[in-house]
């Protein structure tokens, strides 16, 4: 699974990565210790609120990390929904009328995962890229109408998010059997295109991504707590 990452790159740095064409919101501080059911940056293709009918803009959007389906009564669900499996994401009932819609991009500098040792503790590892380039994962985004708030109120929707998971292969897999789908610079478009609906292909352009090829360092047990916050936390141990 995927329960903790670093995000600590400036909004216009991500933006030119994931060639955004909009920033929405205003920045926050970097984070080395993102938790879920934090707000998180996510990147999405959508056409402009006042013309439904336009081309779609890629925007970059604070949304909350824990997936609230659309039908949810209550949106504390999302606490259970900060991970979707890859395997099975188009065909949860959860996850899948947004793996057909509302799929996006969450920007990351790498994530945190524990190993269990024989004696029963755990250690933690930052898992980042080789040149400690910017990663992309894939996420599912969806939309809550709050019941008590009027249509019109600017609060009624709430938007939350996912991230895909896949199985560790290579070096990744003897710390956590899960990892992030992480999606190359040469799909981003694909995998935002909103003209792909058909879960079928969603499937397939899963299925045909590389393997993530990570490097791993141990970390010390600081970023076991959400109030640790700072660069020290991804300092090898």
């Amino acid at each position: 699974m995927c329960g903790r990452y670093a995000s600590f790159r400036r909004d216009d740095e991500i933006a030119r990565a994931l060639m955004v064409q909009q920033i929405l919101g205003e920045e926050r501080d970097p984070s080395w210790n993102v938790a879920p059911m934090q707000g998180i940056r996510v990147v999405l293709e959508r056409p402009p609120r006042e013309e439904p009918d336009a081309a779609p803009v890629r925007q970059m959007r604070r949304v909350r990390w824990g997936l609230v389906p659309s039908w949810a009564k209550d949106p504390k669900i999302g606490s259970r929904m900060i991970n979707a499996r890859s395997e099975t994401l188009t065909d949860k009932p959860s996850f899948k009328a947004a793996a057909a819609r509302r799929r996006c991009l969450v920007p990351m500098d790498g994530y945190y995962e524990w190993m269990k040792n024989p004696d029963g503790t755990k250690t933690p590892y930052f898992l980042h890229a080789e040149d400690e380039g910017l990663l992309a994962a894939a996420g599912l985004y969806e939309l809550w109408p709050d019941p008590a708030l009027a249509e019109d109120d600017p609060k009624k929707w709430m938007w939350t998010a996912t991230i895909a998971t896949t199985t560790a292969t290579d070096a990744l897999g003897h710390i956590h059997d899960r990892t992030p789908v992480f999606i190359p610079p040469d799909r981003y478009d694909q995998w935002l295109d909103t003209h792909l609906q058909d879960t079928t292909e969603v499937d397939e352009l899963l299925r045909s991504l590389p393997a993530p090829v990570l490097q791993t360092r141990q970390v010390g047990p600081a970023v076991g707590a959400v109030r640790n916050n700072g660069p020290e936390l991804i300092a090898a141990v």
